[in-house]
């Protein structure tokens, strides 16, 4: 019978459990982490946002053949106007959908040429409004989320004359 070395059996048990040990780690290849996720440009917004600062008459309409009548209705609502009002980093300050206190929100390009209100962030969010029209008069915007666009139709805002 032979005699095992207790120093050799040592070593011998340390090479065994370095060998299982490197088969029971998982080998990742380099490139094994997933790519991030596209980020949609901002871009200029295709009118800057002093242009929105101001009071305004605002009304909303669901169907497009009220178009005509809401702007002339967000016109009459001029004695209580909705005021748009500068943000401290350059937005403006407006409310979002179902909150009661405003907050500054950013108009942002798109690559797709439209523009979109709402907080920071990119382009098209879920929280934003697109901008159907705006003339340097009469602003348009409908909401993103559909739920919320149900809710609240199209915005109509109405530039309301200089106080006399």
């Amino acid at each position: 019978m032979h005699r095992v070395r207790p120093r050799f059996a040592a070593q011998m048990v340390l090479i065994a459990a370095s060998v299982l040990a490197g088969c029971a780690t998982p080998s990742l290849p380099p490139s094994a982490e997933p790519p991030p996720p596209a980020v949609t440009p901002t871009l200029p917004p295709a009118f800057p946002p002093q242009e929105l600062i101001g009071r305004w008459g605002y009304t909303a309409y669901h169907r497009s053949d009220d178009r005509a009548r809401t702007e002339a209705a967000a016109r009459g609502q001029c004695k209580q106007p909705y005021v748009i009002g500068a943000g401290p980093s350059g937005g403006v300050i407006m409310h979002l959908a179902d909150q009661p206190q405003p907050q500054e929100l950013r108009l942002k390009g798109h690559p797709n040429g439209k523009t979109y209100l709402g907080p920071e962030g990119e382009p098209g969010g879920m929280q934003d409004r697109a901008v159907v029209s705006f003339d340097g008069r009469v602003l348009i915007l409908r909401w993103i989320d559909p739920e919320v666009a149900g809710r609240y139709g199209n915005g109509v805002y109405v530039r309301c004359a200089p106080r006399a």
